[in-house]
């Protein structure tokens, strides 16, 4: 059965396999070439962060455009506005162009993952659903680190690495364009607030936003960090494939070590690990860069299942109709994490403390660790632990019933605001 049903999306499996060589092409290719063009690690972070507004803003206004339009078609669309707005940045290189189609990406990929997601989740039955995303994430991740290695072979200051990224995006829409599929059903989820959440899972919020922001960090501004410490081009692509390598191979191990005990230990054990790399990292020079390797890939080991533990950690103490609402609400903490994350480290070391980027990222993951132990203080294990971390695995990652609320929500404002607008030409009316 399930080797049928993997059958049946391999089509979707090698789009979103390109998708994911690409975007782990751009983000390291785009501070590299900003380190060259000299635009600055403030202006650099901030056109990072583009890409993490636009995200956030695709979870809000993108579900509601892809339900009047189709999936097929979004995704094609999407996809194609991705591949554009990479060009124009090999075309115009500009600061204020870059964060304009930085977002514009950013936007464009958080559509597509709701796409791919739905398609998922409808293929999947509650069987093996954990199994296939996991093989979905697997790929994923393995595409990050593709996507570095490829970028090894071409040079960031030129156009040949932003036309292979535009490249693989065009070379994404075959496959799914020529596939046949059924496209997703809905169903009725409850909204979570969330100061809500925020009182019922605290720490679910605070690890998503820490996370989300120490990864921001990482992907935007750690090329350059690499760049400044002395390492090659080569050398920055080996440091970003060891970070993603490692989450992506503790990934498994640590979702099942956090299933059989409490969550928070884990996190907490994760947290604690991921501090002390981070220390270690930021007094390592070039001259060990074979001992930079090591410790990146246990970074990563240790800090890439963080943000989906928080997620199944906050699932374990919600009922089942309100476990879609909770990853909206999530996913929406955590883009204003992302924002905040790679402007932050980049003002520090715009002012010449270079060594602040890993200290603050070890002071970020010394908080998560101390709040994970200190939660546990004040409330019990749930009894039923039943919710598997592989299901909330990406931070990225989206749902059919997540579409739905995001939909239903923006819907929502967008009345609200009809009627702010009303009531406004009425009064005016009457004066």
């Amino acid at each position: 059965m399930l080797k049928q049903q993997l059958r049946a999306i391999s089509s979707l499996l090698s789009s979103i396999t390109l998708i994911g060589i690409c975007v782990g092409m751009t983000s390291t290719l785009l501070s590299l070439r900003a380190t060259i063009e000299d635009f600055g690690t403030l202006t650099t972070g901030v056109i990072m962060s583009a890409y993490f507004i636009g995200f956030l803003f695709g979870t809000t206004r993108a579900p509601k455009d892809i339900k009047r339009v189709g999936y097929i078609r979004a995704f094609g669309g999407l996809t194609a506005l991705a591949a554009v707005s990479i060009l124009m940045q090999a075309i115009w290189v500009d600061p204020t162009v870059w964060f304009v189609m930085r977002f514009l990406t950013g936007f464009a990929i958080s559509g597509i993952f709701v796409i791919v997601e739905s398609w998922l989740n409808t293929m999947a039955d509650n069987k093996n659903r954990g199994t296939l995303l996991s093989v979905y994430l697997v790929l994923i991740y393995g595409g990050l680190v593709a996507g570095q290695l490829v970028l090894g072979v071409a040079d960031p200051s030129g156009f040949i690495a932003f036309g292979i990224a535009a490249l693989l995006l065009n070379l994404a829409l075959i496959p799914i364009l020529i596939s046949v599929t059924v496209e997703p059903t809905t169903h009725e989820t409850r909204k979570v607030p969330i100061l809500s959440l925020l009182k019922l899972v605290p720490l679910g919020i605070v690890n998503a936003f820490i996370m989300q922001a120490c990864y921001a960090m990482f992907y935007a501004i750690g090329p350059m960090y690499a760049t400044y410490i002395g390492l090659s081009v080569m050398q920055v692509v080996i440091f970003m494939a060891s970070f993603i390598l490692g989450g992506m191979l503790a990934q498994a191990p640590v979702g099942l070590l956090s299933d059989r005990y409490d969550r928070r230990m884990i996190m907490a054990a994760c947290a604690g690990s991921a501090a002390l790399m981070a220390l270690i990292l930021s007094q390592l020079g070039p001259s060990v860069v074979w001992l930079i390797y090591v410790c990146v890939a246990l970074f990563g080991a240790a800090a890439l299942p963080l943000y989906s533990l928080g997620m199944a950690h906050t699932n374990d103490f919600l009922e089942k109709d309100q476990m879609v609402g909770a990853t909206g609400a999530i996913i929406k903490v955590g883009g204003i994490g992302s924002i905040i994350g790679a402007p932050a480290v980049a003002a520090l070391m715009q002012f010449g403390a270079v060594h602040y980027f890993f200290l603050l990222i070890m002071l970020l993951t010394m908080i998560v660790c101390g709040y994970s132990l200190f939660r546990i203080t004040r409330r019990a294990k749930p009894e039923d632990q039943a919710h598997s971390s592989f299901a909330m695995l990406g931070p990225s990652q989206t749902s059919e019933e997540l579409l739905t609320t995001l939909s239903a929500e923006q819907e929502y404002i967008d009345e609200l605001a009809s009627q702010d607008a009303e009531t406004a030409t009425d009064t005016q009316d009457k004066t």
